[in-house]
């Protein structure tokens, strides 16, 4: 017999309380388009796309809402971007800390700083800082606020999976007892620990890193810049290195390197706490500890993220170490590329289309693997060499500026470009490369907002300082007179450009100009057909 549910841990906010569903008086079991497991933040960012799309979704949660402990904190730009078109984004932005400078310390000296977004022009800043409880909290009120198909069931805990002919059978648990329910898809979101992966019997693979960290959210009053602060070997001794961010509401996330052989039970006492962070802050700091907790550096993937009619996104599919904020802000990613992509097939697309998920997030899930995997060995050198190493990058990095890159304290998230990827066209331009086939769109001033406003979901032709070829049921946007950052982004030293944008903003092919089968034959591509 199942486990009766009970609740995890304590809820910072109720955002959707049981109740019964028709589902569960049906005389059989009710076939969904889309059931997505895990209300989290990749789980609710994938309903929020595919239900203004028109196509229902619904969310299945073992528990009622978001839990307490900030645990995310940073999102990036392109994340806020997504939340911006899915209508969380202004919430975001208005709560969140905003930073884009940092500093990488030595015991007490300053080695370097940085500005993750030195140009001008875009709505987004390059990161803010804002707990995942707000996060999540954004997500449901946008999605309360929408007119969509879109149903999040709290205390719904799905216990059983079952792959049929032509769809997926799930065994649920809730409060009045169990039901089934039908999914012709059916999306993980269930985190690192997924229990839909074990279910399926599917394995987990990567490699888990010798160390732990102390997270300890502090909430204090205190004159620290809105940057990030890194220290290697920092002179108040409270860890191999520490890391520091100003969150919302005054709360502060400090991170200590502890090592790899330590007793847990005794470092998450709340005195020996306290210790480490009175030896960074001063004894005579008041403050309160808000949240802590321990964790290991891991990288890990999938193998494949499509399994028949069950994929996996976010933590479910992949899992990176925090530091270079890569965790939500991939799983984000992974719900802005599988949404409209889902919606196709639902619609008629040939189902081969979703193979390009995986195709395209397994490759962003290796770079990030790849990224933060260099950013720990940087951090916590294994060998006396790669000591040595790290050691003299950091003594040349102060007066030389070729040693500045080799210092990895958590590259920070960016988009993954989809080079290679099947559903890329031509690139007929001889344009900038950050905008050739399989990049994501880089937002710019447009009339009176930005440029990524109009770029609404649906594919798109972009004309910029050329006419835009006319082709029916096709988003034709025509700039004859760009603004100097667009025209710098899109347009480099070519008079002109036309450009196939996917539903998720990424390029799919540019031309100097275009004719309408040009624009048909490269859609036909990104829609999983053949040229």
């Amino acid at each position: 017999m199942n486990a009766p549910l009970i609740d995890r841990y304590p809820l910072a906010f109720k955002l959707y309380p049981y109740a019964r569903s028709a589902d569960q008086d049906a005389p059989r079991p009710v076939r969904h388009p889309v059931v997505i497991v895990g209300g989290g933040p990749i789980g609710l960012a994938l309903a929020m796309d595919l239900g203004q799309r028109g196509t229902p979704a619904l969310v299945l949660d073992d528990h009622e809402g978001v839990g307490q402990g900030s645990r995310a904190i940073c999102f990036a730009k392109r994340t806020l971007e997504i939340m911006h078109r899915l209508g969380a984004g202004a919430q975001m932005l208005d709560k969140g800390v905003v930073w884009q400078k940092g500093r990488v310390f030595r015991d007490k000296d300053e080695v370097f700083n940085f500005d993750l977004l030195p140009e001008e022009g875009h709505r987004c800043p390059a990161f803010i800082n804002l707990s995942q409880i707000h996060f999540e909290k954004y997500q449901m009120d946008a999605i309360d606020g929408l007119d969509a198909p879109i149903e999040v069931r709290g205390k719904n805990r799905v216990d059983a999976v079952t792959e049929k002919d032509g769809y997926v059978l799930l065994d649920v648990m809730t409060p009045d007892g169990p039901y089934q329910i039908e999914a012709d898809y059916l999306v993980a979101c269930d985190g690192a620990r997924s229990p839909l992966r074990d279910m399926l019997g599917l394995g987990f693979e990567g490699r888990v890193f010798e160390d732990n960290f102390l997270i300890a959210d502090v909430k204090m009053a205190a004159d620290f810049p809105t940057e990030r602060w890194f220290w290697f070997e920092p002179w108040f001794k409270s860890g191999d290195s520490a890391l520091l961010h100003k969150q919302p509401d005054g709360i502060w996330r400090i991170d200590f390197q502890l090592g790899w052989n330590i007793d847990r039970e005794k470092e998450m006492k709340e005195e020996n706490i306290r210790a480490r962070v009175d030896q960074m802050l001063g004894a005579d700091v008041e403050y309160e500890l808000d949240w802590c907790s321990i964790y290991t550096f891991q990288c890990r993937r999938m193998e494949r993220f499509r399994h028949g009619r069950v994929l996996f996104a976010g933590d479910a599919a992949h899992q990176v170490s925090p530091f270079g904020a890569r965790g939500a802000n991939s799983g984000v990613q992974d719900a802005d590329n599988l949404g409209w992509k889902l919606h196709a097939v639902l619609q008629g697309a040939p189902d081969a289309l979703l193979d390009s998920y995986d195709t395209e997030r397994v490759l962003a899930a290796d770079e990030n693997i790849l990224n933060s995997t260099r950013a720990t060995d940087f951090l916590t050198p294994k060998t006396a060499n790669s000591k040595i190493f790290r050691n003299a990058v950091l003594d040349l990095a102060k007066d030389n500026a070729f040693a500045r890159p080799m210092i990895n304290s958590g590259r920070l998230s960016v988009p993954s470009v989809y080079d290679g990827s099947p559903l890329n066209g031509v690139d007929a331009l001889d344009g900038p490369p950050r905008t050739r086939p399989g990049a994501p769109c880089p937002d710019a001033p447009f009339g009176d907002g930005y440029l990524l406003d109009v770029l609404d979901g649906e594919f798109s032709v972009l004309a910029i300082g050329t006419d835009a070829p006319e082709v029916p049921g096709i988003n034709s946007i025509t700039i004859p007179d760009p603004s100097a950052e667009l025209a710098e982004r899109y347009l480099g030293d070519a008079d002109g450009a036309v450009y196939l944008i996917r539903p998720d903003q990424h390029v799919v092919a540019r031309w100097a100009s275009a004719a309408p089968l040009d624009i048909q034959a490269a859609l036909n591509i990104a829609t999983g057909g053949a040229a």
